[in-house]
């Protein structure tokens, strides 16, 4: 729906493909503010100019509308220095760009590494992992280079993993982050389907 407002908002204004910022939800204890919804908002980079500011690290378990509006600022700023000015600054955190299975362990890969993987406040969080069987559990990640080594005891064989892939991830601890101050937006490997409690799907 988003990504056709936006082409539908630059035919109809006729001004070519304008820069486009969104918001990424932040986490909250609400149905409506699920990985599902974060995930098609990201699927908007997919259209020329458009950019997302992430604020999965800043939302409220109880409010819609976080107090923390600072960082959200800065990060937005940023995009349109980088984007519209050709200021030479870091705009996104780590995103995801690819996985390979490593034995009892998955290796994935970020783009816009800011000088490098941070985890912000101790040992990283939010991370889950699962097997063939599509059971995910909580897993242990751990910055190699320019890349994270997550696995489980639990899970010998594993085949996907999850970051910040819950409603209110900030309960569950997220705090990969790079060396630019940016936080890592939240992300899977598989496509596997997701139902979403209270939602019917057509």
């Amino acid at each position: 729906v988003q990504r056709a407002m936006i082409t539908d908002w630059r035919k109809r204004w006729g001004e070519g493909n304008f820069p486009f910022y969104i918001v990424q939800l932040p986490g909250q204890q609400n149905i409506s503010n699920n990985p599902r919804i974060r995930e098609e908002q990201m699927a908007v980079l997919s259209l020329p100019d458009t950019r997302m500011a992430v604020t999965i690290d800043i939302g409220e378990a109880k409010d819609v509308h976080p107090h923390n509006k600072a960082p959200l600022g800065d990060r937005l700023t940023r995009i349109a220095l980088a984007d519209v000015y050709g200021r030479k600054i870091e705009y996104y955190g780590p995103m995801y760009r690819s996985m390979k299975v490593a034995k009892s362990a998955i290796r994935v890969g970020f783009t816009h590494l800011g000088g490098g993987l941070v985890a912000k406040g101790g040992a990283l969080k939010g991370f889950q992992i699962a097997g063939a069987d599509r059971k995910f559990v909580e897993a242990e990640a751990k910055i190699d280079g320019d890349t994270l080594v997550v696995s489980s005891a639990q899970v010998p064989a594993p085949v996907a993993v999850r970051y910040a892939w819950d409603d209110y991830p900030e309960g569950m601890g997220c705090n990969l982050y790079n060396a630019a101050g940016l936080p890592a937006a939240p992300f899977r490997t598989d496509q596997w389907d997701y139902p979403i409690a209270g939602i019917v799907e057509n």
